[in-house]
């Protein structure tokens, strides 16, 4: 059924969505991008990112520019590996893919703090913004992605948070993640898209993740699957 999805997802037409809006990617770096799963096989989740990104941004760097903000490894604290990489450029693919082929997971999830940071660089409160954040997990440094997210939305220009959930599950251990519990099965990073009008996309294998960089960097679709209350 995702694979159908996702095949009618990229078959459709692009969206009238301004394709010239700046983009952010914001990408898990987190100790548990390296771990090696039932679903993985004998690759490690980022093994499996570097593949998605690699053929996916290629395709979609003409669209738009992109940037770089990755989290998880870093000198401080388990929370403190918040790297802004670049700001949105042309012809980011080869930047992209580098710093990701280099990225050694390490560290927790500070899922808020890094989607305010990427939003941050774009001067989401004057101008439109595009955030895609790319995550195999959960908040796991204290952050509230809801209540972030709707102060957020309070002083935003036009800002669309999109999150892609790459083998993401809830936290049922979430005691360092306060708004899981009341937020029910979902990962609570879909907070940021639901109220932000952006997409909540799950994927479990690198198709589905090379599938769904493309609609969120790329121009999202029209009909159906349009984020609501967007045209």
């Amino acid at each position: 059924m995702r694979a159908l999805a996702l095949s009618a997802l990229l078959a459709l037409p692009a969206a009238a969505q301004d394709c010239a809006t700046d983009a952010m990617l914001v990408f898990d770096g987190s100790a548990s991008m390296a771990e090696i799963t039932l679903e993985t096989g004998p690759a490690t989740r980022i093994a499996e990112a570097r593949q998605a990104v690699a053929r996916a941004l290629p395709l979609i760097e003409g669209i738009r520019r992109i940037g770089l903000l990755t989290y998880g490894p870093g000198d401080g604290g388990a929370c403190d590996g918040i790297d802004l990489r670049f700001l949105p450029r042309d012809r980011a693919a080869a930047p992209v893919i580098a710093a990701i082929d280099t990225l050694e997971p390490d560290g927790l999830t500070p899922l808020a703090a890094a989607v305010e940071a990427a939003a941050e660089t774009l001067a989401y409160r004057s101008r439109p913004a595009i955030v895609v954040l790319v995550t195999d997990g959960n908040e796991t440094c204290g952050g509230t992605p809801c209540a972030t997210s709707r102060r957020m939305m309070d002083g935003a220009a036009d800002l669309t948070v999109h999150v892609v959930g790459f083998r993401a599950t809830r936290d049922f251990f979430a005691w360092d993640n306060p708004e899981q519990q009341e937020f029910g099965g979902d990962t609570v990073a879909k907070c940021f898209a639901d109220r932000t009008g952006g997409l909540f996309v799950s994927t479990e294998t690198v198709d589905e993740l090379v599938a769904a960089l493309q609609r969120t960097l790329g121009c999202l679709v029209i009909g159906d699957l349009a984020p609501r209350g967007r045209p």
